[in-house]
């Protein structure tokens, strides 16, 4: 019984007091120095990257979690900027006591080059000509994005990330982190990602850019000062928008419930679309061009508050990007991920049709047949894509776990004693006394594991006046490997009411053995 409570105050342990926000926090921006050069061979001068830091670095800089955010996405993961009504962007996974806990790391999030918040990118000045960068801008990589964010981190004195993390198109970069500086990175975490883009995720980006570029305020990308391409912008995203949510979230949500009230919303049409719509459609099949359903009307809306926050070229820019990332070579993502070190938690969600749970399996395999020690699990969640920024819950519980994660090798002993299966009990029982242990693990003459012997079981044997030892070995043991993780042990503990477990290798060979006991030192370091 003694035992059963410690383990179940292992597998509690992880699960924290509940979180807390940060508060005010500040953004921060630093320049590259001299000429940055990107993945197309081009250059870029005086760029310059914003980025948000929680949580102070400790002695040795090596607690430092890098976050990077998705499409839309920027520096601002978490706390507040004075004024704000809303926190950043991952506010319930990065404060005290959460996942990314700023008691224990420093948590570093930048603006991504090509964006339009604080780093460079087509809304930028070009120093060069002195005007804005606008389609002039070069073409960058999800490489190319990593290259900067280490220019941040060395800057910053950082010698090896704790951990690289983010969802969407932050996963991309955690991927493109581990293959490019597999030496800077310890954990990578990736949500709802994909090693390479499909071709209907590339349809989708198409479509919305196409939107963008149709609408005549683009005029070619030359629109600052000007009026925005508003209309083409609010469309695409609104289509992208759709990608994020699943049919059963937007039943929930929406079902087929229509506007209380009804009014014109041509404001969303082009004058020529709208007129034409007019032209073809009878008020019989096409009574008015209104948002009749709450779906169209939040699409509307999202569209809307999008255009005053984004530009429209970065837009372009970063889709783009997406689109064209693949990890493969010569067309295996086996190949791609070689020279890979990290551990890795590879998370996917079970409602999402953008980058379905196939495609994070993927990356499982291919980091698993390279030797990587790859964990995946699936958030169960109606949310669809979005659910990376919503299951709170889902998400402490499985970063904090794996960040705190604590293998069978790391508190296992591997000064063990053994007897083999010919011994007498005579000697086992010596060999208990004279080291002071209750079980003694029965190996092979080549080391490998064939059963295990206790106090209580010779105790057993003299009241019965066994003398050999073959005749009490327990041969059906419970084992663990030195790669799983301690949870692993302490489940096997508590289900068979066990106290020691013996750790064997892949050829059946004992390597160590983990006690309840070591668990439970283990919590109270912790705690």
């Amino acid at each position: 019984m003694e035992i059963s409570t410690r383990v179940t105050s292992f597998k509690n342990f992880f699960s924290g007091k509940k979180g807390q926000n940060l508060g005010i926090v500040h953004s921060m921006n630093y320049e590259i120095p001299g000429i940055f050069r990107l993945e197309s061979g081009k250059t870029l001068s005086h760029v310059r990257i914003e980025y948000e830091m929680y949580g102070k670095m400790n002695a040795d800089k090596s607690n430092v979690i890098l976050i990077c955010h998705a499409l839309t996405g920027d520096a601002h993961a978490a706390g507040f900027h004075a004024g704000d009504k809303k926190p950043g962007w991952w506010n319930i996974v990065i404060g005290p006591n959460k996942a990314f806990d700023t008691e224990k790391y420093c948590i570093i999030c930048s603006n991504i080059i090509g964006g339009c918040k604080g780093s460079t990118g087509p809304s930028s000045i070009n120093p060069e000509t002195g005007k804005t960068y606008g389609i002039s801008f070069p073409v960058v990589t999800i490489a190319d994005m990593v290259n900067a964010q280490k220019k941040l981190v060395d800057h910053l004195g950082v010698k090896q990330l704790f951990a690289v993390a983010g969802g969407s198109m932050g996963g991309m970069q955690v991927l493109r982190w581990t293959v490019s500086y597999p030496e800077m990175v310890k954990k990578a975490i990736t949500i709802a990602t994909t090693a390479s883009t499909t071709p209907q995720q590339i349809a989708f980006g198409a479509i919305g850019r196409k939107a963008i570029t149709d609408d005549p305020k683009w005029n070619g990308g030359n629109y600052y000062g000007k009026k925005i391409p508003a209309q083409g912008l609010a469309l695409a995203r609104m289509i992208g928008h759709i990608t994020y949510l699943s049919d059963a979230s937007m039943q929930k949500k929406f079902g087929r419930a229509q506007q209380k009230e009804i009014g014109p919303d041509l404001s969303k049409i082009s004058s020529e679309a709208s007129s034409e719509i007019s032209s073809e459609a009878s008020s019989e099949t096409f009574p008015d061009h209104s948002s009749h359903f709450q779906v169209e009307s939040y699409l509307n809306y999202k569209g809307d508050t999008f255009t005053k926050r984004f530009d429209a070229n970065s837009y372009l820019y970063i889709t783009k990007t997406v689109d064209f990332f693949d990890l493969s070579k010569h067309g295996s993502l086996i190949e791609g991920f070689s020279g890979v070190t990290a551990k890795y938690l590879v998370i996917s969600i079970t409602s999402d049709w953008l980058y379905p749970p196939y495609q994070s399996q993927a990356i499982v395999s291919a980091l698993s047949a390279n030797g990587v020690d790859a964990r995946y699990e699936e958030i169960r969640s109606q949310y669809g894509h979005d659910a990376f920024l919503l299951e709170e819950g889902q998400l402490n519980y499985l970063i904090r776990s794996f960040l705190s994660q604590i293998l069978v090798r790391d508190i296992m002993n591997q000064n063990f004693y053994s007897v083999s299966r010919d011994e007498t009990i005579e000697n086992a029982s010596v060999v208990m006394v004279k080291e002071k242990v209750n079980h003694l693990p029965v190996v092979s003459e080549d080391g490998k594991l064939e059963g295990i012997v206790t106090s209580w079981d010779i105790t057993k044997a003299v009241a019965c006046k066994i003398t050999e030892l073959d005749e009490i070995i327990t041969r059906d043991v419970k084992y663990v490997y030195s790669g799983e993780r301690i949870e692993t042990a302490s489940s096997i503990m508590e289900d068979y009411s066990i106290s020691v477990l013996p750790v064997i290798d892949s050829e059946s060979r004992i390597i160590g053995m983990v006690t309840s006991e070591s668990i439970s030192a283990l919590i109270g370091r912790l705690s």
